[in-house]
């Protein structure tokens, strides 16, 4: 059997891979909207790596239409006719390690987040794309383990970070005891040790607590995290234990990290009073690049700040994302990184 190792997402990317928003989404009462965000999120993206979209084979012309429009190099912009429920890629897109033969994705089962919507054809998505070959240069593996991208961090030198709200719950891996899920992650990704944070949360997040709403690991040992500094907020308390767990952590070294809080974005809200999950945590590392979902907050100049920090000789941008966390997820849970080697021979 070959070594397996998961990368840490600042590692040489070739390209990021997108599910484009269209009209059989959830999206359709704000498509127009959520389609420029898309359009702003690929012109910046492509000065860093290429992209890769799935999206139903009748809207690529217009889609390559509207991005031609705006001047966008469309030699590094590749579309693929393959259908989704919806579009968080993060969590239903493949998983890429390094082995010894090369790059290999892991396309893991997908079950939104406990069954609580539809997703026959996201869990379909990576197979599709394979056989379309989107991944040319890469091995490929289907896993019956129930897995999203978003619920797990690593450093890519053997420590993964996750929650136990969501891997340990039972909508996910029902059959399997905590010590199969960690076996599980340690041979499927190559993982030495895990974190498991025990508090923290974000109202309105619909997948039990992904980790890359709440805490993120960056270069030099660091951790960035949501932190709540509104001793009147409903998550004031949990944030804060979240925080004392993660002084507690080490990494599978034995060394302690440097941590960095983020800026609490203020309560959000949709038109029917319901609460938002808003985080500044949520950000996509592309190659040199940073970008870091915005709220139109007095914060926001803040948390870039912060991000900036934690990456050194970096380019952050900040991406408006109101509209985006109106359905629970943010810049982050809409993008999956395909490392060096997944398009190209490196």
């Amino acid at each position: 059997m070959t070594n397996q190792r998961l990368p840490a997402e600042w590692e040489p990317q070739d390209a990021i891979f997108l599910a484009w928003p269209h009209k059989n989404t959830p999206w359709d009462w704000q498509l127009e909207d959520m389609i420029q965000l898309y359009e702003a999120l690929v012109s910046v993206i492509c000065d860093y790596a290429d992209v890769v979209i799935a999206l139903p084979e009748a809207a690529i012309s217009e889609v390559r239409e509207r991005l031609a429009a705006m001047e966008i190099p469309l030699e590094y912009v590749y579309f693929y006719p393959v259908d989704s429920n919806d579009t968080w890629v993060r969590d239903f897109g493949p998983i890429t390690v390094q082995t010894d033969a090369g790059m290999k994705l892991l396309s893991f089962e997908f079950n939104a987040w406990g069954g609580k919507y539809a997703f026959d054809l996201d869990n379909q998505v990576s197979t599709k794309m394979q056989a379309l070959g989107a991944f040319p240069s890469a091995d490929f593996e289907s896993i019956d383990f129930v897995l999203e991208g978003g619920s797990i961090e690593t450093d890519g030198q053997g420590t993964l970070l996750t929650t136990a709200s969501c891997l340990l719950n039972i909508n996910r891996n029902p059959h399997l005891s905590k010590d199969q899920i960690e076996q599980q992650l340690k041979t499927s990704l190559g993982i030495q040790k895990i974190n498991w944070l025990h508090s923290g949360y974000l109202a309105g997040d619909d997948t039990d607590g992904h980790i890359d709403v709440l805490a993120r690991i960056c270069p030099n040992n660091t951790i960035v995290y949501t932190a709540c500094d509104d001793e009147t907020d409903e998550h004031y308390q949990a944030l804060k234990n979240m925080e004392q767990e993660l002084a507690a952590m080490t990494n599978a070294d034995g060394q302690a990290y440097r941590l960095l809080p983020l800026p609490w974005p203020g309560a959000k809200y949709n038109d029917t009073d319901q609460r938002l999950p808003a985080t500044y945590a949520n950000f996509l590392i592309v190659n040199e690049a940073v970008l870091v979902p915005i709220y139109d907050s007095l914060s926001d100049e803040d948390a870039l700040d912060v991000v900036s920090h934690a990456f050194p000789g970096y380019e952050i941008f900040g991406i408006p994302c109101l509209s985006l966390i109106e359905r629970g997820g943010s810049l982050h849970c809409i993008t999956m990184q395909l490392p060096e080697g997944v398009l190209l021979q490196a």
